[in-house]
């Protein structure tokens, strides 16, 4: 019998087999393709043949696998259409390296058990009123959002929605914006629960991976707490799906297949016909307008866990207060922090750089370190010692012939977080300073340091906005923004979006366990209006706002945005083709291209970039337009095209 098989490779259309095994769609086999042997999915739709004659190869052996679900491979299907991808690839991102893992001993799956202790949480009034909320019709689709100001004990809530539905015997997945924040979550969760959840990100190890995908797969594994990725494990009875920071920028892939997992995290509960909770502080726009068009619903939680007080807010303008030479916290600054130093208070300076300076530059030729391989400032990272690109990974040494004579001189434009941390252990000596950044707390080591920083054991922390995202710092009452110009600078779409979720989620870091708190804004721009916007305790006013401006300029989510770039190592001849491939698509799709400009990242890895940018209505119509004409379209030897839908940076 004939069976078709999805290749997890970057074909668009599963290949014809043949098996006297009788086989389901969904089951996992091994075939030959080529000179290799891969491991393919029976897929619910043969390819197109045209009518070509070709020889058709024999399934090698069916995997002792449970079969992929109907309505995944559906997901899989409209994943592939949405995002422009082959249907292969949609695929290879359900499988560990191309490849599905067999059932093992039962007794290995003992680790997964979750046996859920007794309450010993209360849930307040409010907590309460949103729990009955989202869980009405908890057994079918529905889109539901949590809003509540940080530290007002959203986690507890959703917590409490996955224990029916666990003793029920159903799986829950828990999608979280950043890998650094896994392992305080992990021990909240085991406090709750009284198990451990599988922890599912790029971090954990290959054999470990292979157990949870396994254990996913069979339906032994209860609850995933993981990244992006974890949206696409084959669960085998998920029974809901919960996006914590819904609005975290972190939750796109913009690397390789590029999509954003809150949003495919919908679809995916849409298919599965079951619950999804978005948790925020401060809603996405496009979260916020499918709350006013009644698409989503929502609960809310106006007070802080216990009635803990939100910081107070405090701007430092620095017009009026010098700062001295090389020097970037202004002495009422100093002031200030010794003050909560002296209450046991712990401190957090806030600045969104990573490394000592964004910026190394020669005294004699004033030329400065640029990225040979991207047209971008190295950053110093006095620490490692070295210059480093943050998008290639290009490291350098300071070492250099200047044009003038001898070496070059190099003094450092701007600062970063290690350089804030150098002149913080001189203004507080013998203090305890910790700098936190995804430099410093994504390594092994980051689990100790994040006790020490809940047991007050360091007073003093610097940090770039990884510490913003979640974090519960019992002690941290005082935090210094160490210059807000900086991150309001740009011409991002989102930008103003960005700030008031950013700053919402730094000054919910402060104040969590009662004693009062401030946040403290040096700033040259004595624009108190703008920092008062971004840090009302009622973002839905600015939301509002910020939506009329995007229904103006008819920007999303009011249209479709799709950004194609192209890439290549010849500028001029990227450059030629950029105008040829406009000129082919340009009245063949349903929908206006903007472009062809060069990128504002005009370098990345070697290769220089031109983007286009398509905007049409909120439909497939855009998609299958441009899937249908680009295929017909040869572009040259060495040039590359990739797609992104729904962009969220325009680099």
């Amino acid at each position: 019998m004939k069976y078709p098989i999805l290749l997890p490779n970057i074909f668009n259309y599963p290949f014809t087999y043949e098996s006297s095994l009788n086989l389901k769609v969904g089951d996992y086999v091994l075939v030959p393709f080529g000179k290799s042997k891969v491991t393919g999915v029976v897929w619910n739709e043969f390819e197109n043949h045209n009518n070509k004659k070709f020889k058709i190869k024999n399934v090698l052996k069916k995997l002792d696998v449970t079969p992929l679900k109907k309505n995944i491979i559906s997901f899989l299907n409209w994943f592939a259409e949405y995002n422009l991808v082959p249907k292969g690839m949609a695929l290879k991102l359900v499988l560990l390296s191309s490849k599905a893992i067999e059932n093992k001993e039962p007794k290995i799956y003992e680790i997964f058990e979750s046996k859920i202790k007794k309450d010993l949480f209360k849930l307040s009034n409010d907590q309460n009123d949103s729990l009955e909320k989202m869980n009405i019709s908890n057994k079918k689709f529905r889109v539901h959002v949590l809003q509540g100001i940080t530290g007002s004990g959203k986690t507890l809530v959703y917590f409490e929605t996955l224990k029916p539905l666990i003793k029920k015997g159903f799986q829950g997945l828990i999608l979280l914006p950043e890998i650094g924040l896994t392992s305080q979550f992990e021990q909240k969760f085991l406090e709750y629960f009284g198990f451990k959840p599988a922890v599912w990100h790029s971090g954990i190890s290959k054999k470990k991976k292979e157990l949870i995908w396994s254990g996913v797969s069979n339906g032994k594994a209860k609850i995933i707490i993981g990244a992006r990725s974890s949206l696409f494990l084959p669960f085998k009875k998920l029974g809901i799906i919960i996006v914590d920071e819904e609005h975290d920028q972190s939750f796109k892939q913009d690397e390789g297949i590029t999509y954003n997992a809150r949003d495919m995290a919908i679809s995916r509960a849409s298919f599965e016909k079951i619950p999804i909770n978005l948790i925020t502080a401060v809603p996405s726009v496009e979260t916020f307008e499918n709350i006013k068009k009644g698409k989503y619903e929502i609960s809310r939680l106006n007070e802080r866990f216990e009635n803990a007080a939100l910081p107070n807010y405090e701007i430092i303008n620095l017009n009026s207060v010098k700062l001295e030479k090389q020097s970037w916290l202004s002495n009422k600054i100093v002031e200030k922090v010794n003050l909560h130093l002296k209450k046991k208070d712990q401190v957090l300076f806030f600045l969104n750089r990573r490394g000592f300076s964004p910026n190394a530059l020669c005294n004699k030729c004033f030329t400065s370190f640029m990225c040979p391989n991207c047209s971008i400032n190295l950053v110093y990272h006095k620490n490692k010692s070295n210059l480093l690109c943050h998008y290639c990974g290009y490291k350098s040494d300071l070492k250099r012939n200047c044009t003038k004579e001898g070496n070059c001189e190099f003094i450092f434009s701007g600062p970063g977080v290690e350089r804030i941390s150098e002149e913080v252990k001189k203004k507080f000596p013998g203090k305890k300073i910790e700098i936190f950044s995804s430099d410093t707390m994504n390594k092994k080591g980051s689990k100790e340091k994040i006790d020490q920083i809940i047991n007050n054991e360091t007073q003093i922390l610097v940090g770039t906005q990884l510490i913003s995202k979640g974090f519960h710092f019992p002690n941290l009452n005082c935090i210094v923004v160490v210059d807000i110009d900086l991150s309001s600078q740009g011409h991002d779409l989102r930008g103003a979006e960005k700030n008031l979720q950013l700053y919402h989620q730094l000054s919910g870091r402060a104040g969590r366990t009662g004693k009062p708190a401030t946040v403290y804004f040096q700033t040259y721009e004595n624009n108190s209006e703008m920092i008062s916007e971004i840090t009302n305790k009622n973002p839905d006013i600015f939301l509002e706002r910020e939506l009329e401006i995007r229904r103006k300029n008819k920007l999303p989510p009011f249209q479709r945005f799709i950004s194609l770039i192209l890439t290549g190592d010849n500028e001029n001849k990227l450059e030629k083709e950029a105008f040829n491939f406009k000129n082919f698509i340009e009245n063949k799709i349903e929908g206006k291209v903007l472009g062809p400009v060069n990128a504002p990242l005009f370098r990345l890895k070697k290769k220089f970039r031109i983007r286009f940018l398509i905007r049409g209505s909120k439909s497939m119509k855009l998609q299958n337009s441009i899937a249908k004409i680009i295929p017909k379209y040869k572009f040259s030897t060495g040039i590359k095209l990739s797609v992104d839908v729904d962009p969220i940076n325009f680099n």
